[in-house]
């Protein structure tokens, strides 16, 4: 074992032990978690818009799924024809969901740089 002002004692191994790596990686897990929930958080706080029918529906969900709004125009309703005014809003409400699933595994993917975390049940 020797000494060395820089390292201290060691081994005469610049390699670092196998807790010391442990450790590290430990650290870089840790890193990472956080980075995810700060991802998660800023996509749960935005609000994803979606019209269908040239604009008479309109659906608004934030990151986290929830409905926010539906605005009809008034051109949109027709007491004749309620399945297609129905159709429009699902269409609408599926449209936003949609771009906030994108945005979540967008978001999620630049922290974990493309890393499929699913086999870690992330």
């Amino acid at each position: 074992m020797g000494y060395s002002a820089r390292r201290g004692f060691s081994n005469g191994s610049m390699r670092p032990t196998g807790a010391q790596r442990q450790a590290e990686m430990q650290q870089k897990i840790q890193q990472m978690q956080e980075q995810m929930t700060a991802a998660q958080e800023a996509v749960e706080a935005q609000v994803f818009t979606a019209s269908v029918g040239g604009g008479v529906v309109e659906a608004k969900v934030n990151g986290k799924k929830e409905v926010q709004s539906i605005s009809i125009k008034p051109e949109a309703v027709d007491p004749e024809d309620v399945e297609m005014l129905q159709d429009l809003v699902v269409s609408a409400v599926n449209e936003a969901l949609r771009q906030a699933d994108e945005a979540m595994e967008k978001s999620i993917s630049g922290v974990t740089g493309g890393l499929n975390l699913g086999a870690f049940g992330l």
